[in-house]
């Protein structure tokens, strides 16, 4: 074992007998030195001369010992270590100061001794400056000997503020990274040094990339909007080096910055979307004091609801989805988050009537969100009855149950999807849609449709995909070049739901603005340089990763929209519209529902598509793939 190593591995006492020892070696130096610069004959000094010196050493180790000085890590000083020594430091000399005045007063007049100075007053100073220059050089050797300076990674610090700064005073005792520059746009930081860590201007970041000095960028910017942020990572990403963010105000208040913290860049931030501030006065009115109940609440818009239905101040939360762990993991999360609301976990179908019907009338349930249903287009088009008997029949079911039980609101939670569907998902959900605006002519039950795109990080979402493809060292597969999507959080979506809910009067089909539609091409592209890694095409053979195209899917179309005609009003929401579309009477309805019935049971995916030719409009399927009648002709 090496000394290093030996020394840092021994006991906090004995690190802190050996730092102790050297500032004791120190001191007698420093009195050593005072006595020369005081031309003092050591061999003429008298005994009681001697224990007046050797009082200060021990005396000053004492007065370090019992101030904290050698709680402080030499591994890790900070000018907080320098400023407890200097008070340590002071707090001797004039003890001392005062001490010696007190024993001379008492030996002169009381005893009758004269008492002489051993040292001048310039050779005290000179002793003092003396000893406080051994002390902090003994530290800063130490710090130097014992710290890593060896990182595996060497970063930018995007961002000079408070929270950079802080941010570099964390990777110092991080032997993950090293900072090795600031960079800020603001003018006036431009070659000055912050901790030693000097301030450039971001032009001079391409320079440092394009020289392999730079393994990751960390953009410490809490308080930047998203749009700036947006601008930011653009700029960035011709680089090819990895960018990580630390997150924003509201997740920093609550302690100071550290390496923890920094996360990896979220599409979200890519696109720039600016989340609008709620109108809680539309969030209270189907929430507050009111029983409400969640199907799929296990799932990844269900799990959501639930979330902020139970932050919102609901009287009674029951939470129904027929996945038991999904169902125990979100229950236990909101009574963890939540511990003063009630909240009951129901094990089942929404296909069950009687199950659901017992759950809305046992518990008196207000408002229904309907999250419930087989959503992953391609597992859909395999198993198309199953979709069928799931979120059609399901719907019905819980919604006939909610009038039944006299429910004041039933939202079912729609998707872009279903307007003119190429997939038999598209199709079940836009004939759910039906179903509310036909039931919703003759009950007092507000029957409520809200329709949205893409929601990062749902089960089956491509976005997840494509992280996990990019650290794996790829490729990178996408459906078609020129495939189009729009993306929207789910917190955000969640809560847009919530307040479009509480805007219906019944029938009402209500669509969230989605903003501007992405590439996913472009996005995985984006994604890939931001990770730090180059895309290997054309032009860059010798890239690091590639995209591979792997055709569009059964059901799958390039481009997906939000209203069927082109009515589409304004709401009190700048961020929810309202749309006014065609439907179908109940008698009707009631018609083509024992047809699908008869479908189903007869395992005739023909007559399925006939129905849903006819019920849906711009219902197209390109091709059956069925498995089972697949397997079957």
């Amino acid at each position: 074992m090496t000394l290093k190593k030996y020394l840092i591995s021994t006991s906090r006492l004995n690190k802190k007998l050996i730092v102790l020892s050297c500032d004791f070696f120190c001191i007698c130096i420093a009195t050593f030195f005072a006595l020369v610069l005081s031309n003092v004959d050591i061999s003429e000094i008298s005994q009681e001369e001697i224990l007046r010196l050797l009082w200060l050493p021990f005396f000053c180790v004492f007065v370090f010992w019992y101030l904290g000085v050698y709680k402080s890590i030499v591994r890790y000083i900070d000018f907080s270590v320098v400023r407890i020594i200097a008070r340590a430091i002071l707090f001797v000399f004039l003890f001392n100061l005062v001490a010696f005045y007190i024993y001379r007063f008492i030996n002169e007049k009381l005893l009758g001794l004269t008492i002489k100075n051993i040292i001048s007053v310039e050779a005290w100073i000179a002793g003092l400056i003396t000893f406080s220059f051994l002390v902090i050089v003994s530290r800063l050797i130490a710090y130097f000997y014992f710290s890593e300076t060896k990182s595996e990674k060497r970063v930018v610090i995007y961002g000079a503020g408070s929270a950079g700064i802080q941010l570099a005073s964390a990777l110092r005792v991080s032997s993950e990274m090293q900072p090795v520059a600031f960079v800020d746009s603001d003018k006036v930081l431009h070659g000055t040094f912050l901790g030693g860590i000097k301030v450039l201007d971001p032009k001079k970041l391409q320079k440092l990339c394009s020289r392999g000095k730079v393994d990751e960028v960390l953009i410490a910017m809490p308080s930047a909007s998203r749009f700036h942020l947006k601008n930011l990572l653009k700029e960035i990403e011709a680089y090819s080096v990895k960018v990580r963010i630390l997150p924003g105000l509201a997740a920093l208040a609550q302690g100071k910055v550290t390496v923890s913290d920094l996360k990896e860049v979220d599409v979200m931030d890519l696109l720039g979307r600016t989340e609008v501030e709620a109108n809680q006065s539309l969030i209270d009115r189907n929430i507050q004091d009111k029983v409400v109940l969640i199907t799929g609440a296990g799932g990844s818009i269900g799990s959501e609801i639930s979330r902020q239905v139970s932050k919102n101040g609901a009287k009674k939360l029951i939470l129904l989805d027929a996945n038991e762990f999904a169902l125990y993991s979100i229950k236990n999360e909101i009574q963890i988050m939540s511990p003063n609301i009630d909240v009951y976990s129901i094990l089942g179908s929404v296909t069950d009537r009687n199950r659901i019907t017992e759950v809305c009338k046992t518990f008196k349930v207000q408002t229904v969100y309907h999250a419930a249903a087989y959503k992953h287009v391609p597992l859909v088009e395999e198993n198309p009855f199953e979709a069928v008997f799931n979120n059609i029949f399901g719907t019905k079911v819980c919604a006939e149950s909610a009038i039944e039980s006299n429910v004041e609101t039933f939202v079912l939670i729609s998707t872009d999807k279903a307007v003119r569907p190429t997939n038999i998902m598209g199709a079940t959900k836009r004939f759910a849609e039906l179903i509310l605006q036909a039931l919703s002519q003759k009950t007092s039950t507000k029957m409520i449709m809200v329709r949205f795109g893409n929601v990062l990080g749902s089960s089956g979402s491509a976005i997840p995909l494509f992280q996990e493809q990019i650290k794996s060292g790829g490729p990178v597969t996408v459906t078609h070049p020129d495939v189009v999507r729009y993306f929207m959080s789910i917190p955000e979506a969640a809560e847009l739901v919530l307040q479009a809910g509480a805007m219906g009067e019944g029938g009402d089909v209500f669509l969230l603005d989605m903003g501007e539609p992405v590439k996913v091409f472009e996005l995985a592209k984006r994604l890939i340089s931001l990770s730090g890694m180059e895309l290997i095409d054309e032009n860059n053979p010798d890239g690091d990763i590639k995209i591979e195209f792997t055709g569009l899917r059964p059901g799958e179309k390039l481009y997906e929209e939000l209203l069927i005609g082109e009515n589409a009003s304004e709401t009190e929401h700048k961020r929810i519209f309202k749309a006014k579309e065609d439907h179908l009477s109940q008698e009707k309805l009631d018609l083509y529902i024992e047809s699908l019935r008869e479908a189903k049971n007869n395992g005739d995916i023909e007559a399925l598509k006939t129905i849903f030719q006819e019920v849906v409009a711009g219902f197209k399927q390109q091709k059956i793939v069925d498995v089972l009648h697949l397997q079957k002709n």
